[in-house]
């Protein structure tokens, strides 16, 4: 829009219509006669045309004899001379010229600014909204906030996990296969299914911490006749250590009924392409976890109950939030003096609004007191229903504070090298 302002600007000083076509310009297009291309109200004279005849109205006449008549004034008698057309008369006016050159400049940097989206530091994440590597293999980077770190300074499992649960929803929209539900797609839409996840292990051999850049890989491959397992690389994003290994089973329910279903072979057809064949990131725990309730619990934990936005877009509560109930009835001498290394997730039913949950734990290896600086230790949790039914089982690992990362080394799938 400032450049034909500009033009406007540049021309309208040069030189003027006659009077003659300005009419025509009225008569075609029924543009009016004052208002040029630009939509601008021009003046009907210019200044070199002006005329002195209203300042020598002031003069006045005694018994018919001219008198009071300033010097410098012509009488009225008197024409004044034609200027000399000279170049620089013929110039535009100046002012309005570097007005609209300036706009042109001061427009310019406002698109220039809103266009400039590439990374100012080197540190700052390329591709926030991922990318599909080979087809196969979904990438998307995150930056730990400020909001997302806890009582260590580094980033909460929770934080974690929902980058886990981020980057699955996004690789199966990036493929074209996210239905109406959360992460269904159109066949499991057609039957009235969706995805519910059955077992989850998580290694963590390093937290980041507040301003680090993470960079999830994930990738899903068949896992028996009925289900899918998911796996998990995340990395940090400037030195490419891995971070945290995870893999999950995830099998379909019925959305009104809540039963688990089988995998339809159009379910199958449709997503078996999307599949990579490479074993998982974390070998399947084959130990059986022990019988837990109220006489082998060390700690329990009552009462709680889910709130509106612990809900996902199912209606049950998100797989995350388990989590955060698991560490209620955790003992606060672990908490303070080590950190969760490992955490193995069995999930028995689902949990919707409106229940109560329990929480109990029990510390293997002997009391609390005595683990500050016994190294390594292990628990076992389960969530259950208040009025029965276990909710989710769980084992988790912890490590001293500021110990030494485990170092494993692990390589994406060959579909992505």
């Amino acid at each position: 829009m400032v450049a034909p302002v500009a033009t406007s600007a540049l021309f309208q000083g040069a030189s003027s219509l006659p009077e003659s076509g300005a009419k025509t310009s009225s008569k075609l297009g029924g543009v009016p006669a004052n208002v040029d291309t630009a939509g601008i109200k021009s003046r009907s004279s210019t200044t070199r045309g002006l005329k002195v005849k209203a300042n020598a109205q002031a003069s006045s006449k005694v018994n018919g004899t001219k008198v009071g008549v300033m010097e410098g004034l012509k009488s009225e008698n008197e024409a004044p001379p034609h200027p000399q057309r000279t170049f620089i008369n013929q110039l535009p006016d100046w002012s309005m010229l570097l007005a609209a050159i300036t706009t042109i400049f001061l427009a310019a940097e406002k698109q220039w600014t809103m266009l400039d989206w590439k990374p100012r530091r080197p540190d700052m994440l390329v591709d926030p909204f991922g990318l599909l590597q080979d087809g196969l293999v979904f990438r998307q980077n995150f930056s730990i906030r400020s909001y997302e770190i806890g009582a260590d300074r580094t980033a909460s499992i929770e934080t974690l996990m929902n980058h886990l649960q981020e980057t699955a929803l996004n690789h199966v929209k990036s493929v074209g296969l996210l239905g109406d539900g959360f992460g269904s797609t159109p066949e499991m839409c057609k039957r009235n299914l969706i995805w519910v996840v059955n077992k989850m292990q998580v290694v963590v051999d390093r937290y980041p911490t507040w301003g680090d850049a993470v960079q999830v890989d994930t990738w899903v491959a068949p896992s028996g006749k009925n289900g899918v397992r998911r796996d998990w690389l995340v990395r940090d994003w400037k030195t490419g250590d891995i971070l945290i290994r995870a893999s999950s089973v995830w099998v379909m329910m019925n959305k009104e009924t809540r039963k688990i279903s089988k995998l339809p072979t159009e379910v199958r057809e449709e997503i078996g392409s999307y599949f990579v064949d490479s074993p998982p990131l974390v070998d399947e725990e084959s130990r059986k976890s022990p019988k837990l309730d109220e006489s082998t619990a060390d700690y329990i934990r009552t009462g709680l109950t889910p709130r509106w936005g612990d809900l996902d877009v199912n209606q049950h509560v998100n797989n995350v939030k388990y989590i955060g109930w698991i560490l209620e009835s955790a003992p606060l001498p672990i908490l303070e003096s080590h950190e969760l290394s490992c955490i193995t997730l069995e999930y028995r039913r689902e949990c919707r609004r409106g229940s109560v949950v329990q929480s109990l734990t029990a510390v293997s290896g002997g009391s609390v007191g005595g683990l500050v600086d016994s190294g390594h230790v292990e628990c076992q949790h389960l969530l259950r229903l208040e009025d029965g039914g276990d909710i989710v089982k769980a084992r988790t690992e912890w490590r001293p504070k500021f110990a030494d990362s485990f170092g494993s080394l692990v390589q994406l799938p060959a579909a992505s090298a």
